[in-house]
């Protein structure tokens, strides 16, 4: 899917601005949001040098995904044994960034170098480093070399985004010069490299 070319987000993404309020949310989500606003909390209040490091999907070589939250590496998984893999809802459409765990300490380290209070960035791939979930089933069945044993149920997870794309041009802006280094593919290629043998012995 893909949101209106005359949308506000269209060009870069979500930014820190879009509200959480008059919608669902998961159990999870809702956790987030809570830890969220007390490490705000703690930075205007105490004056603590803490930030909110609102995450796309956080993927990378040794990510442990499973059904229901770290899509991208559980995809892979399944694709290289053979396991069953079921897509919810939004026909297959979905689309979400997805952000290296290299790329993501490279953005935590910058921030430790010269932190401040009560920071709140959005994190993520961008459009740099997305796809929905047909393009991520494609890609990990072009580089396992098989298909994915994949079937689709009309239900979608509650509360779940149909597109989300992260701006992350107010972290690029206070930290000049950080920039993602892994794309999609890379990220894709990354999870099978280095998954694959482990995943294929855990499965024999």
């Amino acid at each position: 899917w893909e949101i209106d070319a005359s949308h506000a987000f269209h060009d870069r993404g979500i930014d820190e601005t879009m509200s959480i309020d008059g919608c669902m949310h998961s159990i999870f989500g809702v956790s987030k949001a809570s830890a969220d606003l007390m490490v705000q909390e703690y930075g205007r209040y105490f004056g603590l040098k803490t930030a909110c490091f609102r995450g796309g999907c956080l993927t990378g070589a040794g990510h442990s995904g499973a059904e229901l939250h770290g899509f991208l590496a559980y995809l892979m998984q399944c694709t290289v044994t053979g396991k069953p893999y079921t897509v919810f809802g939004y026909k297959a459409k979905q689309v979400r960034d997805n952000i290296h765990s290299s790329d993501l300490v490279q953005a935590l380290w910058r921030f430790v170098q010269a932190p401040t209070s009560a920071a709140v960035y959005n994190i993520g791939g961008g459009r740099f480093s997305s796809c929905s979930m047909l393009e991520a089933i494609d890609l990990c069945q072009k580089r396992a070399g098989r298909e994915l044993n994949w079937t689709y149920s009309d239900d979608n997870r509650a509360g779940d985004h149909i597109w989300w794309i992260s701006d992350i041009s107010k972290f690029q802006a206070d930290y000049p010069g950080f920039e993602l280094q892994y794309d999609i593919e890379a990220v894709i290629a990354d999870l099978h490299d280095n998954g694959a043998e482990r995943w294929e012995a855990l499965a024999s």
